[in-house]
């Protein structure tokens, strides 16, 4: 029986430590020398800034308002607003702004469907789309930043900076620092290794035909941005990173938006890894790196799952066998040490020593949320928007 146990031990020990020395590798790849900035361009791209909205009533205004005080010649970019469900009155609000509202009206409602829909009503005179969240918030310089990536001749996708746009609670504060460290390790350090950035569903920007086309086929219900992420991969694109340009997005502020929204994309994650594992094996041979290391990602252990279990093994197995659970602490200690450097500085206060005391609750809803993964991924799954005061 003991024998039994050694190898299911060693086997879930190496299973786990590739996962950590995995984000170990690029949380201290972060580290090294900045990433050149492009020099300012010389002409303005037409760009389309496309926000769909499905009952953002609360958060597209401020949205739009930040679109429109771009520093970026009023002729040159469009505000897009793919209105789903929302309200005539904010319908009507936003059709006094100069602005392009599509409204539509879907039976089951799809970022890619809103997304297909607008492309065909604006039509095709532009050379970049933006993608934003309703909910998202850009600076001033926004446009500009991306114009000026875009003058370089083989840049067609470019990642930005995704920073939280309220921690007025602990589970705000939390989710906020989980993004810096995905910025950190998915974003920030693969650039710095030549590997293309990860994706997050919004303050991306296409090349508008590549993005077109590609988005023609894409027919997802949720997880729309890792289908296009390992279609666009696949095919050879290579996705740029913006870490000083930033969009502003709300972060979830309870345990109930957390465990919907950690449900879909648990399942998202799930659901693409089935679809494209039958392209690895090609991949592989076409040396195509960076559609390799999407999909080692589609196949890792989530974050938080990993640091609680690690956590789990190593203490129940100082229990059973102490010289067992030295390499447990060990590879535990590995996990702390990559994350530790993944976030950053501003975020270790007083205030996120108290939010920390949240996370066994948060990992067991992870926990739960494995099985609910069920059909969660043939249904569009909204978080609700809108800032809620601080108690």
């Amino acid at each position: 029986m003991e024998q039994v146990l050694l190898i299911f031990d060693w086997f879930l020990y190496v299973w786990f430590a590739i996962n950590i020395l995995y984000l170990l590798v690029y949380s201290l790849a972060s580290l090294r020398r900045d990433l050149p900035l492009p020099p300012p361009a010389t002409k303005h791209k037409r760009v389309a800034i496309l926000i769909p909205a499905y009952k953002e009533d609360a958060v597209i205004q401020e949205c739009v308002h930040s679109c429109l005080e771009q520093d970026y010649p009023a002729d040159c970019f469009d505000v897009v607003v793919i209105s789903d469900h929302m309200k005539p009155e904010t319908n009507a609000s936003l059709s006094a702004l100069p602005i392009r509202l599509v409204e539509v009206h879907f039976e089951q409602s799809t970022k890619s469907k809103a997304l297909n829909a607008a492309m065909a009503a604006i039509g095709n005179d532009y050379d970049i789309a933006v993608i934003l969240d309703a909910d998202n918030v850009i600076p001033y310089t926004y446009l500009n930043d991306i114009n000026d990536l875009y003058a370089c001749p083989d840049v067609e996708i470019v990642q930005t900076h995704r920073v939280a746009k309220n921690l007025n609670s602990d589970m705000a504060l939390l989710d906020a620092m989980s993004e810096e460290i995905n910025n950190t390790i998915f974003r920030l350090g693969h650039a710095k290794l030549g590997m293309s950035a990860a994706l997050i569903g919004s303050g991306m920007a296409f090349n508008y035909a590549l993005f077109r086309d590609t988005m023609a086929n894409i027919k997802a219900v949720g997880g729309f941005d890792r289908e296009l992420e390992l279609t666009l991969l696949y095919r050879g694109k290579f996705f740029h990173y913006l870490p000083e340009t930033f969009v502003f997005d709300e972060k979830v502020q309870n345990t109930n938006d957390f465990s919907r929204q950690r449900r879909r994309w648990l399942s998202a994650q799930w659901h693409y890894c089935t679809v494209f594992a039958r392209f690895v094996f090609k991949a592989i041979t076409s040396r195509k790196w960076d559609f390799c290391d999407k999909m080692f990602q589609q196949l890792s252990i989530p974050r938080l799952l990993l640091l609680g279990f690690t956590f789990l093994l190593a203490f129940c197995f100082s229990f059973y066998n102490f010289i067992w659970s030295l390499k447990w602490w060990s590879i535990f200690l590995l996990l702390v040490v990559a994350l530790l450097v993944a976030v950053p500085r501003r975020f270790c206060t007083s205030r996120l020593a108290a939010a920390l005391q949240g996370l066994p609750y948060t990992f067991l809803l992870m926990v739960a949320n494995i099985f609910k993964l069920r059909g969660a991924n043939k249904k569009f799954i909204h978080t609700t928007h809108g800032i809620a005061k601080s108690k």
